[in-house]
């Protein structure tokens, strides 16, 4: 959850917008990682659960 008055809007060419909560989450975004193989995300932590 990110904390109100806090975060990043990022918009892509085709309209699409994120919510993001910092620059390192903007950086792995536009790097194209995938969230599930990011340890350190919330669906990173149910995909190592599930494993």
């Amino acid at each position: 959850m990110i904390e109100p008055g806090t975060g990043k809007l990022y918009v892509k060419k085709d309209g699409a917008t994120f919510f993001l909560c910092s620059s390192k989450c903007q950086n792995n975004l536009t790097m194209g990682r995938l969230p599930r193989k990011t340890i350190w995300t919330e669906k990173g932590r149910a995909e190592q659960k599930r494993k």
